[in-house]
């Protein structure tokens, strides 16, 4: 959501970055620009005139100005300010109120209501163990509390069941009622929604507020719908009176005014924002993790929490046995490929990490993007058990089979083994003797600099229990990595050296799958 905006913050402060000096004419001009950035990205004018206000106030300072690294100080106070404009600290839902906690979702039709309260149930019954009771109070819609009902099965939530002809104060005050006999820590009520704001809607809400006291009310709002969902939450807040926001679609390609600017406008924080279509694809708003992405820092936090969630211990933890013993078959290329995928592919993990993030639109001019992921795994599935053991096995006559059974051609089976063959040559090259292996002083040379210890989870030099790891480790891991070098634009990964554009490799040394990138990215054509 925030590609624009990065693009252009980025190369603005990296033009003063660059330079040994500044001048107050040097941070006006630079300040223009990011004006200008940040009104293209549909961020209200109120917001955008005090954000610069603040930073040019700091960063025309004589400390500033004749400091040793005057760009990086200017970088410094932008990152600091945008932080406070997005609200300094995440705020997470309040569940500190004797149970049942109501909860109360608000918002126009559309933005995503009743997908968001089964989302927001998911996480709290799986997160926090919560036993959660979900109610829809939309009598209007046709179908919506059979949706939220069928929402409820897939997640494995309780609903309220449906009385026909019950008001939505009736159902609310129900809904309380079964959640204290039920013995359910949260009830979510699913309000129902209008095209506008109009007063029968305000009053509905006023009645149903007052009759089940909810502790939290969640304005939900469609991120896409730019300025307008400012006001949309001014008139809320005014005759509801809402808690928190949660901020939907912001994985689609909006300009990202909303989020900076109602955090701000409204005084409310930004508690959730849905970042896709999956029961799980809802994550806690950290204003520190947003400020670093839009500036082009990464978000190594929140790239670990993501990878914890979806990277099997196990599996991990068999591989990494088999790396020590130098072993890499077609079954386990596929594994990998399928974890990428569940961690959002190739555009989600370069987003996160520092200074990868403009590597993106390269990858994706020389056509290594997601599909590409979804066909090789296609490729994998269509040999039987022992090619994919022994790939050797696969002369002409096999090819031509699994070239009809994944609807591919020989050149793609080709390129996916000579990958394979890379990959596997270097997982022996990393599992061979000498001080515990390649890839053992590798990890354990970068868990050193991150603060992590050598240890690295009894897995022989693989990664660390990401499972056991809780969120403060988490934030000081962040801080540490900065530290390192890890959270500068362009700054690389520490200790491993860096090539042109950001990406990493060790001490210069070419990687297989992208010629002088990424081990195992494949596809990507050398340098000619």
């Amino acid at each position: 959501m925030f590609e624009n905006l990065q693009d252009r913050l980025g190369s603005i402060l990296n033009g003063l970055t660059g330079r040994g000096a500044l001048s107050e004419a040097d941070v006006s001009a630079a300040l223009r620009e990011v004006r200008r950035a940040l009104l293209e990205a549909d961020v209200a004018l109120d917001v955008v005139r005090s954000f610069t206000d603040r930073v040019r106030e700091k960063a025309v300072g004589a400390e500033i100005l004749k400091s040793i690294k005057p760009g990086q100080m200017v970088v410094k106070i932008v990152h600091d300010e945008l932080i406070e404009m997005l609200g300094g600290e995440g705020v997470g839902i309040d569940l500190h109120a004797p149970a049942p906690v109501v909860v109360m979702m608000v918002g126009l039709q559309g933005s995503g209501k009743t997908t968001t309260s089964a989302k927001i149930a998911h996480r709290l019954s799986t997160r926090e163990k919560k036993k959660v009771l979900m109610a829809s109070l939309d009598t209007r819609r046709p179908a919506a509390q059979e949706q939220l009902r069928q929402l409820g099965a897939q997640a494995n939530i309780d609903t309220l069941p449906v009385i026909s002809g019950q008001s939505p104060t009736d159902i609310a005050a129900r809904a309380v009622q079964a959640a204290k006999l039920g013995g359910h820590d949260v009830v979510i009520l699913d309000t129902a929604g209008r095209t506008h704001i109009d007063e029968p809607l305000m009053v509905e809400m006023a009645d149903i507020k007052k009759r089940s006291n909810p502790h939290e009310i969640l304005l939900v709002a469609d991120s896409l719908t730019g300025q307008d969902a400012v006001n949309l939450a001014r008139s809320f807040d005014e005759r509801v009176g809402i808690t928190g926001l949660v901020l939907t679609r912001m994985d689609g390609d909006g300009r990202g005014g909303a989020a900076l600017s109602m955090r701000a406008v409204t005084g409310k924080p930004i508690k959730l924002i849905g970042v896709g279509e999956k029961m799980s694809e809802l994550e806690e708003f950290h204003p520190r993790r947003i400020a670093d992405r839009i500036l082009g820092m990464g978000d190594i936090v929140s790239l670990v929490e993501r990878a914890s969630e979806n990277i099997d211990a196990e599996k991990a933890a068999a591989m990494a046995a088999k790396m020590a013993k130098g072993k890499f078959d077609l079954d386990d290329l596929a594994d990998q490929l399928r974890q990428m995928q569940k961690m959002g592919g190739m555009g989600g993990i370069m987003g996160m990490m520092p200074g990868m993030a403009g590597m993106k639109d390269k990858m994706a001019a020389a056509g290594l993007d997601d599909k590409l992921f979804g066909r090789q795994i296609a490729i994998i599935q269509s040999m039987t058990k022992a090619e994919r053991t022994n790939p050797d096995l696969l002369k002409h006559s096999r090819k031509k089979r699994i070239a009809a059974g994944s609807g591919t051609d020989a050149a793609a089976i080709n390129k996916l083994l000579k990958m394979h063959r890379q990959m596997a040559d270097m997982m022996k090259m990393m599992g061979g003797k000498g001080k515990g292996g390649m890839m053992k002083q590798m990890m354990g040379g970068l868990a050193g600099k991150m603060g992590l210890g050598g240890g690295m989870g009894g897995m022989g030099g693989g990664m660390p229990d990401l499972s056991n790891i809780d969120p403060r480790q988490l934030e000081a891991l962040q801080k540490q990595a900065e530290a390192a070098g890890l959270g500068k634009p362009g700054g690389g990964m520490p200790g491993l050296g860096s090539l042109p554009g950001g990406l990493s490799g060790l001490g210069g040394a070419k990687l297989p799958g992208l010629g002088g990138g990424f081990p195992g990215l494949p596809g990507l054509p050398k340098k000619k």
